[in-house]
């Protein structure tokens, strides 16, 4: 039908913690294991962010709308 949008929202457990987490698949924070994309949520960023910056280290970014659902002909 004409004019509807969809929207999604991939699910799957963040690599640090294991809480599932939603999230936007272009724009989450992510880390490669075995050469495949795995999610990191937001708490578990900002707790390493915290910790790079007492190290003097740049943070890490968190995108606006890593988190959120993205249209899905973003896809």
């Amino acid at each position: 039908m004409a004019g509807l949008n969809g929207y999604a929202l991939v699910y799957s457990p963040c690599l640090v913690c294991k809480q599932v987490i939603g999230y936007n698949p272009h724009l989450v924070p992510s880390l490669r294991v075995n050469g495949v994309k795995q999610p990191v949520c937001r708490n578990c960023l900002e707790i390493a962010n915290r910790r790079r910056e007492k190290n003097g280290d740049t943070p890490h970014p968190i995108m606006p709308g890593a988190y959120e659902p993205i249209r899905e002909e973003e896809l």
